[in-house]
């Protein structure tokens, strides 16, 4: 018997209602982080710059994300997705008035305190952003009856490829034409308009219960771990993801910096625009369809098709190419983040989630940094160098071709490689059969 509560007969509606507030969310922070990725690169033309950001925001996401989690069960899930909007807001506003007071001049300096003080600045607005993605996936579970969640995680991901199509095209249009000033401005003033509209949303929700003993932990990593304990193959679950992120970490740091030798920043920005179509597909696909009777098998399937993808869509420096890979990507992607959510909306009760989700999620962050902080350097001093070189061109030739980024289309092959190993052996582990039969069954931790 779950302790899930049971959804109000107009939750679908107060879900659209968030989820269109989220939309805009991600749309603002996704914007100025994309700009912002663009503009370092752009100004820099240093992998390295790129690498040490995305790193950082990722680093960032991990630290807190345990914290978020525990927040989002100790509080009302509209107090949460509210305060979330102030501080972004606070942040960006902050930046803005940063950079209107230095000049681009001074942050675009890396030897100097600007250029950090205002992509720190930028970074912990987008992160506390991402607070509102715990609260989302806990709001499934609290206004979308169980037979119907993994189509709502479609939504979540159809709206994730809606964001990333505004943001990608119009973040590069925006640093192109525009630049950095008029993109902090616009960011600002969409940051705004999601903290007017929160105000007049309302979510049926019974205030969490306060711990028995009185104790509370400002990050509750004993609740999370407890919680985690309870479900045989659910570590598992978060183990795979992270590895899964620690390979996606190589693209992360690279993958900018590839596409910015094919393409201008403008036709950039409208390559990802165009592939971010393939994540509304596949969103609208879960959500119309649903994931299966086994979600972690059409996960671990999606995982293996995903490795496959990445090795290859960059072994020909060919624009086409890299376009269709990026869009194959988008389309399989939200079937792996569906699949999570929908696995611990199911074996978790609702009264811990936030504290699983953001276990989940420092986890997962946590490990694409660490490939992006050492990829960006090994990239920049060593591989591509070497793939520049005639020996290193004879050698590698054969695999990836000739043109201006063969050194990160060599390391793309090979992280694609590794995850394709990882995806496909988990198949045989026991923690697969046993998560399998703990979600047919559909019983809670608490059963």
């Amino acid at each position: 018997m779950s302790s899930d509560p049971r959804a109000p007969a107009d939750g679908a509606r107060t879900f659209g209602h968030v989820l269109v507030n989220t939309l805009v969310a991600n749309v603002t922070t996704s914007f100025l982080w994309f700009a912002l990725t663009f503009w370092v690169y752009l100004e820099t033309r240093s992998v390295l710059a790129t690498g040490v950001v995305g790193g950082a925001y990722m680093l960032m996401l991990a630290v807190f994300s345990m914290y978020f989690g525990t927040l989002v069960d100790r509080h009302r899930k509209r107090d949460v997705l509210l305060g979330s909007s102030l501080v972004t807001m606070a942040a960006f506003v902050a930046a803005g008035a940063l950079y209107a007071g230095v000049g681009p001049d001074a942050i675009v300096d890396m030897t100097g305190p600007w250029f950090w003080l205002f992509s720190g600045i930028v970074l912990f607005g987008s992160v506390v952003e991402s607070l509102r993605n715990i609260a989302l996936s806990t709001l499934v579970t609290l206004l979308i009856p169980e037979d119907r969640r993994d189509r709502a995680n479609g939504l979540v991901g159809t709206v994730q490829g809606l964001a990333f199509i505004v943001t990608s095209v119009f973040s590069g249009l925006a640093i192109g034409q525009l630049g950095m000033g008029w993109t902090l401005l616009i960011a600002n003033a969409l940051t705004v308009c999601t903290v007017i509209h929160l105000f007049f949303v309302r979510i049926p929700e019974e205030r969490p219960a306060v711990d028995v003993d009185g104790r509370r932990p400002t990050v509750d990593v004993r609740g999370a771990l407890a919680a985690i304990a309870l479900v045989p193959g659910l570590f598992a679950l978060i183990v795979l993801t992270t590895f899964n992120n620690l390979v996606e970490g190589v693209f992360m740091a690279l993958m900018d910096p590839y596409g910015l030798t094919l393409f201008t920043v403008e036709q950039w920005g409208f390559v990802f625009g165009v592939a971010s179509t393939g994540f509304i597909i596949g969103g609208l696909v879960i959500a119309r369809w649903g994931l299966g009777d086994n979600p972690l098998r059409t996960m671990l399937v999606v995982l293996a098709v995903l490795s496959v993808v990445n090795a290859t869509f960059t072994l020909r420096e060919w624009p086409w190419l890299v376009v269709a890979g990026i869009w194959v990507f988008l389309l399989l992607m939200p079937a792996v983040e569906a699949a999570e959510q929908t696995i611990i909306q199911r074996v978790v009760p609702f009264a811990t989630q936030g504290r699983v989700f953001g276990f989940a999620q420092a986890f997962e962050a946590g490990s694409a940094p660490v490939t992006s902080f050492l990829i960006a350097p090994i990239a920049e001093f060593w591989v591509i160098p070497m793939m520049e070189s005639d020996a290193g061109a004879q050698r590698w030739g054969w695999l990836v071709g000739a043109g201006d980024a063969r050194g990160i289309a060599l390391i793309f092959f090979f992280a694609g490689l590794v995850m394709l190993v990882i995806s496909l052996a988990a198949f045989g582990t026991r923690s697969y059969r046993v998560l399998s039969e703990r979600y047919r069954t559909g019983a809670t931790a608490d059963t």
